[in-house]
């Protein structure tokens, strides 16, 4: 199957960030989490009731903290898993949740439509510079006995994180392809709403065989969900996050919301440091990707202004040209 050559603007890739799945404050049991993806579903099905077919990608944030927790705790009684594995454990258990609350959302809209999740790999670089100098801080924070400690037990790399504790760091190339993108891309064609790529996807690396194998890393889900939009030939690809809208000079008195930016203005205030590294930096960047390889636009919002921002009156739009 050939792949998408042009974008296709009735058909929108929707990442959903932590505050839309894991908001901050919650304990973090099930009960809290399908209270809370019951209001983000609702929304979801109203973009589809309005006309647009779907395809979901998620973050993965503190709930593959919690895995890394237990498997920490419980490293005396049973082996601890490898994060490839911790990163398909939350994407079978994030993406249930995601598929059952969604289709009870399309149903009460009158546009029942099959939900699926996919656990999906995402193939990255084994050479890539990031493996020979891991830095992604993830799970908790240990004071330097514990996490002297638990390295012993597991092997992990420890790193201090900013004078507040040390944290388990590991490496975080950039995504190559997403394994599974034609089974996605068949699934969107017959009219089902995949959940894919959660978490930045499984990471994994091309042997020379063809066969694929795990690695020890986080991969950028906002690069992943670029690739994801590309892949399927998406015309829009929506970033849930927690903010309305882009803003320059943020935290400042300056600050004031950015509701278009081109992708030569987008890397301009890249350059110019504009954007914080671990929250808007990377989904700037993602967008920049995204467009320039001929995607569409990208749409960054809350979740409560989506559908305002779908008619151009909320968020902030990334295009190709002013």
């Amino acid at each position: 199957m050939s792949h998408p050559t042009e974008p296709d603007f009735r058909l929108a890739v929707v990442a959903l960030g932590g505050n839309a799945v894991y908001p901050k404050g919650i304990r973090g049991t099930a009960e809290e989490q399908f209270e809370i993806l019951e209001r983000t579903c609702a929304q979801l099905a109203r973009m589809a009731a309005g006309g647009y077919r779907l395809a979901l990608t998620h973050g993965n944030g503190p709930v593959i903290g919690n895995i890394l927790i237990r498997m920490a705790m419980a490293s005396t009684v049973v082996p601890p898993m490898p994060m490839d594995v911790c990163v398909a454990d939350s994407q079978g258990g994030m993406g249930y949740m995601i598929q059952q609350s969604l289709a009870g959302a399309l149903l009460a809209a009158g546009v029942p439509a099959p939900v699926v999740s996919v656990v999906t790999q995402v193939e990255v670089d084994a050479d890539d510079p990031a493996f020979r100098h891991p830095s992604k801080p993830v799970g908790p924070f240990y004071t330097p006995e514990e996490a002297e400690r638990i390295a012993g037990r597991t092997g992990w790399e420890f790193r201090d994180d900013a004078g507040r504790g040390h944290r388990r760091v590991v490496p975080s190339p950039p995504p190559k392809a997403i394994v599974e993108i034609e089974a996605v891309r068949r699934l969107v064609e017959a009219g089902v709403v995949p959940i894919a790529a959660g978490g930045g996807g499984i990471p994994v690396t091309r042997q020379a065989d063809g066969r694929y194998r795990g690695v020890a890393a986080v991969i950028d889900k906002d690069l992943t969900g670029a690739l994801l939009a590309l892949g399927l030939g998406a015309g829009l690809y929506i970033n849930l996050t927690g903010v309305d809208s882009v803003a320059l000079d943020f935290g400042t008195p300056a600050e004031r919301p950015v509701p278009r930016l081109s992708v030569a203005e987008a890397k301009a205030h890249l350059e110019a440091g504009q954007f914080a590294e671990g929250s808007m930096a990377p989904k700037i960047r993602a967008a920049v990707q995204y467009v320039e390889k001929g995607g569409g636009t990208m749409i960054i919002t809350s979740l409560e202004r989506v559908e305002a921002a779908l008619e151009g009156k909320a968020g902030t739009r990334i295009v190709l040209e002013s």
